[in-house]
Order: C-alpha cells, then sequence, then structure tokens
C-alpha cells in the first residue's frame, strides 16, 4: 500500500502536509482492525472524517451500505474522485467536518486530523449514532480513558466520559503511517450514551468541570474560589462572599477533596449543590 500511496501523491503533484495533520495508514493490518471494530453491515451509514487518499474509505465502503466522506484539502479532492468515483455507496464532501453539516450517520469510523481530536470528538458527541472507532494521538487517547488520580485525568476525561463509553483497543506505531508521524497512535472505541448521573444543569455542570481544572492540584474549595467568575459567569461578589457560599453549599469532605482525585460524578454532585438555591 506504501507504494501505491506514493505512486498517487506523485501523479497529483501532491506533497502531505504533517503540520496539518495528512498522516495516511498505509498498513493494510490497521485498516482491517478498524472496519472490524466498528462491526460493519449493509444497514450502516458510516461517517468518515479526514478521507485522505481513501485508503480506509474503500475498505469502509466494501463493508458498509454507505459512506459518507468529509475531506476539506481540495487537493485530496481530486485523488479522491479518481479512485472513489465508480464506488456508488460512497458520498463524498469537500469541507471542514467541524462547520459543515453533517449528513445523518449510524456508525463513525476516521484516522482523524489529530489537530482537531478534541473538536470533532464533541462535535459528533452531540449527534445520535451506535459507535465510533477512532484514531487519535496515543496522548489524546490516554487522556480520553485515564482514572482519577492519575496525570492525564483532567477536563477531557470527565466530559468525555459524561457523554460516552470509550475503551482504548490498541496502539499503532508510526511506521503505519506516511508520512510517518513523530509520535505513537491508537485506535479507540467511543460508544454514546445517556449521561451515567443526574446533571441538573448542564451549563452548570460543564462550567464547575472547567473551573476546577484550572486547578487541577489544589483542593475543591480553592479551586472553586480562584475560579468563582466560570462557575458564576457575570456575578459579582466580594472575596468573603465568594468563600461563604462554597462553604454553605459544600460539605467540608467535598470541599477539602483535591480536584485530581474526584471521580466524573462527583463532578457532577458539585455541580447540583452549586445550583441548589
Amino acid at each position: 500500500m506504501m507504494g501505491q500511496t506514493l505512486a498517487l501523491l506523485r501523479r497529483h503533484g501532491i506533497r502531505l502536509s504533517k503540520r496539518a495533520g495528512q498522516h495516511q495508514v498505509i498498513d493494510p493490518t490497521v485498516l482491517e482492525q478498524m472496519v472490524d471494530y466498528a462491526k460493519l453491515s449493509r444497514d450502516d451509514v458510516v461517517l468518515e472524517v479526514g478521507a485522505g487518499i481513501g485508503n480506509l474509505t474503500l475498505l469502509i465502503a466494501a463493508h458498509a451500505g454507505r459512506v459518507i466522506t468529509v475531506e476539506r484539502d481540495r487537493r485530496l479532492i481530486k485523488v479522491l474522485r479518481e479512485r472513489l468515483g465508480g464506488h456508488s455507496n460512497i458520498e463524498l464532501l469537500c469541507g471542514d467536518a467541524l462547520q459543515i453539516e453533517l449528513p445523518k450517520f449510524n456508525k463513525v469510523v476516521a484516522n482523524l486530523p489529530y489537530g482537531i481530536s478534541s473538536d470533532i470528538t464533541f462535535r459528533l458527541l452531540k449527534r445520535k449514532f451506535e459507535l465510533a472507532i477512532l484514531m487519535y494521538q496515543l496522548e489524546f487517547a490516554e487522556r480520553l480513558v485515564a482514572k482519577p488520580g492519575s496525570d492525564d485525568y483532567g477536563r477531557l476525561t470527565v466530559n468525555a466520559y459524561y457523554r460516552a463509553s470509550v475503551e482504548l483497543l490498541g496502539e499503532v506505531p508510526p511506521e503505519a503511517f506516511f508520512p510517518q508521524p513523530k509520535v505513537t497512535s491508537a485506535i479507540v472505541r467511543l460508544k454514546p450514551r445517556e449521561p451515567p448521573f443526574d446533571v441538573a444543569d448542564e451549563s452548570m455542570f460543564f462550567n464547575v468541570v472547567r473551573a476546577l481544572f484550572q486547578h487541577r492540584r489544589q483542593r475543591v474549595r480553592n479551586a472553586l474560589y480562584r475560579s468563582f467568575g466560570e462557575v458564576f459567569p457575570g456575578v459579582k461578589v466580594s472575596k468573603v462572599e465568594r468563600r461563604a457560599t462554597i462553604d454553605q453549599k459544600l460539605p467540608k469532605a467535598l470541599a477539602e477533596t483535591p480536584v485530581m482525585d474526584l471521580a466524573p460524578e462527583k463532578f457532577g454532585v458539585i455541580a447540583n449543590l452549586l445550583t441548589s438555591p
């Protein structure tokens, strides 16, 4: 597959940009793993973000009923039209996957441009679908599945946990790509779900998560005090009133807990307590 990839790029005079995250998977085993993990059938409509030169697209199309593939680089669109033109079950969209309107789909299989990993993940999680098999930079994948108390645990972890179950399926070496990235990658399974804990006000919940992780190594009380404006935007109170509000609404044991040690559910508890009259 390496030879075919190079030939296509040379014929079209294209030099892929590492800076833009244009790393094409050239290892057939990795491509087959991604498709196998997705358990595709002819009933599936699959979204692919970042089609590149279509290596993964063609394999998805061989197993799924329909593929909607998105690519923003107009140079690569020419390559894709050449390679995909004979496949009636592939719809090629030219544009930014963060901006364009996405048709309905029930699964996602994609080697994501790493620079948009967070933004595209949470855009997808606002949609209804069954599962996604996604290629991420390993560092990002480890943050998605991190445990409380670990260095990788953070805002990304909690926000993802609230919306989906996430499983790291395996690592992928740089040699599986062209051009080779400087980092190891990982395949992740993501399944949207109903939130596993109740939140009275989602805006408050996300404000709390953001505010607390701005001071991740502090205790909850101090973190909330320092980022009070993040939790209650537009509310102007004195320093004394900030302290009083926090101490009034949160039990001492919770207020004294280090932010990094909070389970995702505890962020929901804090948000609900702060929302209450």
